[in-house]
This record gives structure tokens, C-alpha cells and sequence, in this order.
């Protein structure tokens, strides 16, 4: 499994975590007084978000890539629902490898 395919698949896992975190859990914690959900969904993504660093950095060094273009998928990461869109543009660079 090349890195870019593992990256692609933690950038789509994190996706997934940050939209529950955002839409499901905070909504959870404020609105029906659950505080663990933010507590356990959020302990979730914090590790998913370094999962998709520490992937993004061995993928940068596999594909050699602009520091640029590295910056543009860390920012990608902290924007919802772009991790998806993300996704599905490498994987045409990971099936054209």
C-alpha cells in the first residue's frame, strides 16, 4: 500500500470525524446537555488529525511534492467537508501511479 492510498483513507476518516464532531457532537454537548459526546468523538478526531499529519508527511516525501501543495492539504484538514472533496482528487493521482 503506498502512502498516498493510506493518506487517502485517513483524510476521508478524519473528514468523517470532523463532520460528527461538528454536526452530531456539538450539538449533543449544547443542546442536550451530553458533554461526553464532544469528550469521545473529539478524542476520536484529535487522533485521526495526527494520523492524517504523520500521513501527509510520508506521502510528501513518496510523491515529492511542492511545500506548497503540502500546505494546501493541511489547510484542507481544518476546513469542513473538503477532506472529501480532497479524497476523491487524489485518488486519481494514486490510480494514475
Amino acid at each position: 500500500m503506498s502512502s498516498l492510498h493510506l493518506f487517502r483513507k485517513v483524510a476521508l476518516a478524519e473528514g468523517i470525524s470532523y463532520i460528527v464532531l461538528l454536526f452530531i457532537a456539538m450539538p449533543l454537548k449544547y443542546w442536550a446537555n451530553m458533554p461526553l459526546a464532544v469528550k469521545y468523538v473529539g478524542w476520536a478526531h484529535g487522533l485521526l488529525f495526527v494520523a492524517y499529519i504523520a500521513c501527509l508527511v510520508m506521502a510528501w516525501q513518496e510523491k515529492k511534492w511542492g511545500f506548497g501543495k503540502v500546505v494546501l492539504l493541511f489547510i484542507a484538514s481544518l476546513l469542513p467537508f473538503v477532506p472529501f472533496w480532497l479524497e476523491h482528487k487524489l485518488k486519481a493521482e494514486d490510480t494514475a501511479a
